[in-house]
């Protein structure tokens, strides 16, 4: 443990503004003389005590409650007090500045500072700590972050299963099966005249295959979990007045974007985050594409500006929803310029860019051409066939309904999961030859089982450490 995790801390630990009630709170190693000078008294442990709370020249800052959680038994495994104020911010710099003026002052009985070094916290140092001290693993710390920063109460509910330990339940129990057969196959390795009736007896194999099935049913949980947390970027793309602006205000029963029947009404990005079964979708509206207007270029510099954009944030978008206009589905020139487009998105998108044909304006146009099969029909005005584009949009993006296994997941768990399978998948085949080559499948296994301690933190870098807990808030 590196010196500066050793130090004292002192934070806000509520949000910033106006509150009923506000936080201060230090974490440390012998808080006990600290918070009798800071107090005035003794606290008994984890018992709240109605006190008031003094400046240094006795006059009260404020009347709140104290606690003290001696260690190990408090969030982060240190000495924890909890200073809880009215929560105005004059109230609680005050107290802030109260506890670094304390703890600089010199203890009496010892002739020393009262609680030296106390610093204020860096963000997510508690949180650092409750991990550093065992408290919590390294999966369980960040559902901590995605629980704060949950939009729907389908990734809150997730991000509570994994702070609860549930994700990292199931790491574990992988790496105890491939911990087993690690040192099946190391066992081996030393009795080479017996290997293979060895492997055999005890079904080498098929401890394998259990792993992969295993490992399978985790990464389909976790990935969506990570839609929960991440959630995918749509752009609604098209040509002028196919109504795309329209279209965002249906998906999010609110008018957020300007709508007129004059072409180019959009000039720039529009975006609004919304909820489909609980994952959020963030819906960005676009200026209508075209290069020419009856011949002659894009009606002035800002359209075009728009335009550009627009096809930038196709570039960065998991899904493209490409809106047709079906009163205008059988004019040649609207279809050419569909055709130019769609032309475009081929040679600029990813391939794991999804393109959704919609058809807009089925109130206006009974009967649906036979262009928009594969497509969906919707009316922005009307609302009908939203639920099945919203079914699309979700099934497309690989969401399956909610269950009560689905735990908040990130980007770095499902990439380590990932090489957990491109491992074990590699065991497989030196395993499957005619000569089992043991030492090079001990080696894919060890690495597999590296990649799965990367995720509960029990294997992993400092930089690591510090690029997860920078992301905190100030106080977490």
């Amino acid at each position: 443990m590196s010196n500066h995790t050793c130090d004292p801390i002192v934070a806000i630990a509520t949000a910033p503004g106006r509150g009923a009630v506000g936080i201060v709170r230090v974490s440390g190693r012998g808080l006990v003389g600290f918070q009798q000078q800071l107090l005035g008294k003794s606290l008994s442990a984890r018992q709240a005590c109605y006190i008031p709370f003094r400046d240094r020249h006795g006059l009260p800052i404020d009347q709140g409650l104290a606690l003290f959680f001696p260690a190990p038994h408090s969030y982060t495994g240190e000495d924890v007090l909890e200073l809880q104020a009215h929560g105005g911010p004059v109230v609680l710099q005050l107290l802030l500045a109260r506890c670094l003026e304390v703890a600089a002052e010199h203890n009496p009985s010892t002739g020393r500072p009262c609680l030296e070094g106390l610093r204020l916290a860096k963000p997510g140092e508690f949180t650092e700590r409750a991990f550093l001290n065992n408290k919590i693993d390294l999966a369980q710390a960040e559902a901590i972050a995605d629980l704060i920063d949950a939009s729907t109460e389908a990734a809150a509910r997730s991000a509570t299963l994994s702070l609860t330990g549930a994700f990292s339940r199931d790491i574990h129990a992988l790496r105890d099966a491939l911990v087993h057969l690690r040192m099946l196959v190391e066992a081996t390795l030393d009795f080479p005249e017996e290997e293979i009736d060895f492997l055999q007896q005890s079904d080498a194999q098929g401890q394998l295959e259990r792993l992969k099935t295993a490992l399978a049913g985790l990464v389909q949980r976790a990935s969506q979990g990570a839609l929960l947390r991440e959630g995918i970027t749509v752009v609604i793309a098209g040509q002028p007045n196919a109504g795309k602006s329209s279209l965002l205000n249906a998906l999010a029963g609110a008018e957020l974007a300007i709508v007129t029947p004059i072409a180019g009404t959009t000039r720039d990005k529009v975006q609004q985050t919304i909820q489909m079964e609980g994952v959020p979708i963030h819906v960005v509206d676009t200026a209508g594409l075209r290069t020419s207007v009856d011949g002659v270029d894009a009606v002035d510099a800002v359209e075009k500006i728009g335009i550009a954009r627009a096809w930038e944030a196709m570039e960065n978008a998991d899904m493209v929803l490409f809106l047709h206009d079906l009163t205008r589905a059988s004019a040649a020139e609207y279809v050419a310029a569909d055709a130019s487009i769609t032309a475009s998105m081929e040679g600029l998108l990813a391939k794991n860019v999804t393109v959704i044909d919609v058809w807009n304006k089925a109130d206006v146009v009974a009967d649906v051409p036979t262009s928009a099969v594969g497509g969906i029909a919707v009316s922005a005005k009307t609302g009908s066939g939203l639920d099945a584009l919203r079914a699309r949009v979700l099934a497309t993006a690989g969401w399956q309904t909610a269950g009560s296994g689905t735990y908040i997941a990130r980007v770095r768990h499902m990439q380590a999961l990932q090489r957990v399978g491109t491992h074990l998948a590699a065991a497989t085949d030196h395993l499957a030859g005619r000569m089992p080559v043991l030492d090079l499948m001990a080696e894919e296994l060890r690495l597999a089982q590296n990649a799965l301690n990367e995720i509960t933190g029990e294997f992993g870098s400092e930089d690591l450490l510090g690029v997860i807990f920078s992301k905190f808030c100030i106080g977490k």
